[in-house]
């Protein structure tokens, strides 16, 4: 089941082979089940700011900065520019309310996913469009001796978010990584765009409430419809990768 989707991603992209040594994460739905109350944290703020923002059009802004996404809605509900002490105000707001939720739980399958990939040697890495330091600092607390802070990239280290390829490219350079180097893990849309764009292949786990066609319509190479599936078919996948016969790069059209 995985050798069309692998072979599709070799021959567009001229490589012979994978070689991977690292597992590109996001956070948000991949590593914490913290999305369903991001969304309320947003529908609430927005809501309160007269810029409608539903709770299901949240997942398809996630991975986009906070600043871009109140800057699209208030051009969508305002027909204006929002400004830079409106944008920082309604995104503490956002913040604070995220912040009496809940602890958000480790998604689960995650733990079991890490486990897997560092057993055979590969290198976790954080990619996100958070700022939310609430979760960045548990990385090291829910996941002990994993997650190395000059392999993480944040919404603090990029100019542009998702769907800009530039977070995933900033993690292949942080890792001193080729694209066929490193697989993608993500649970959002804009995510997958990302990923995708920045030549890395790409695996979607649809954790929320998005139909599969959302992802899949993003350039998902493929789906998994949880972290728990992943972890499950992790062993079959990394030995298809592994195992897969090379291209010969004299059959590539020009």
């Amino acid at each position: 089941m995985y050798k069309e989707p692998i072979n599709n991603y070799l021959h567009v992209h001229r490589h012979t082979k994978f070689d991977i040594k690292a597992i590109l994460f996001d956070m948000d739905g991949v590593l914490f089940d913290s999305m369903p109350y991001h969304a309320e944290a947003w529908h609430q703020v927005m809501c309160a700011h007269r810029m409608p923002l539903s709770r299901e059009e949240v997942y398809l802004h996630e991975g986009r900065t906070g600043e871009s996404t109140i800057r699209i809605v208030c051009r969508r509900e305002q027909n204006r520019e929002a400004g830079r002490e409106e944008i920082n105000s309604i995104y503490e707001e956002k913040t604070n309310m995220f912040n009496r939720f809940p602890e958000a739980r480790p998604m689960p399958g995650t733990r079991a996913m890490l486990d897997r990939i560092k057993a055979d040697g590969l290198t976790p890495m954080v990619v996100t469009g958070s700022g939310q330091h609430s979760l960045l600092g548990r990385l090291n607390s829910s996941f002990p001796d994993t997650f190395r802070q000059e392999l993480i990239v944040t919404a603090f280290d990029v100019k542009c978010g998702k769907p800009n390829p530039e977070p995933y490219l900033m993690a292949l350079s942080k890792g001193r990584l080729e694209p066929n180097q490193a697989i993608v893990v993500e649970n959002a849309p804009l995510g997958v765009e990302a990923g995708v764009a920045a030549g890395i292949f790409t695996i979607a786990v649809n954790t929320g409430p998005l139909d599969d066609s959302v992802l899949l319509d993003a350039g998902a190479h493929l789906l998994f419809p949880s972290m728990q599936a992943l972890a499950d078919a992790w062993e079959e996948l990394y030995t298809a990768f592994k195992s897969f016969p090379t291209i010969d790069p004299i059959t590539y059209e020009i």
